[in-house]
């Protein structure tokens, strides 16, 4: 059993930053990957950034040179970076977790999701 809560969103004017973060509590050694994905209004869900359980990282083109995800060794929080932030990055970030079953297969866990506004 597995719950991701995710922090850090809030309304920031273009060029600026902020840094979310996911902790996660319960079965934690489940865990393999981490991530996280944005859902714009009246927009699918999108792919953004996820780092493996060996430290290796890949990004989304959009965000590409300027998101930084990191994950503590304890797999129990993962942040994501977020520098020139742009209007179009405004979406609810979700938290995501690849968690092995007792049986060898694998489950995705969601968090709640916090906002991100952009302004221009």
């Amino acid at each position: 059993q597995v719950q991701l809560v995710e922090s850090g969103g809030g309304l920031v004017q273009a060029g600026g930053s902020l840094r979310l973060s996911c902790a996660a509590s319960g079965s934690i050694s489940s865990i393999n990957a981490m991530g996280w994905y944005r859902q714009a209004p009246g927009k699918q869900r999108e792919f953004v950034a996820v780092i493996t359980n060996g430290g290796s990282t890949y990004y989304a083109d959009s965000v590409k040179g300027r998101f930084t995800i990191t994950r503590d060794n304890a797999k129990s929080t993962v942040d994501l970076q977020m520098n020139s932030l742009k209007p179009e990055d405004t979406a609810v970030y979700y938290c995501n977790a690849d968690r092995v079953t007792l049986r060898g297969g694998s489950v995705q866990v969601w968090g709640q999701g916090t906002l991100v506004t952009v302004s221009s």
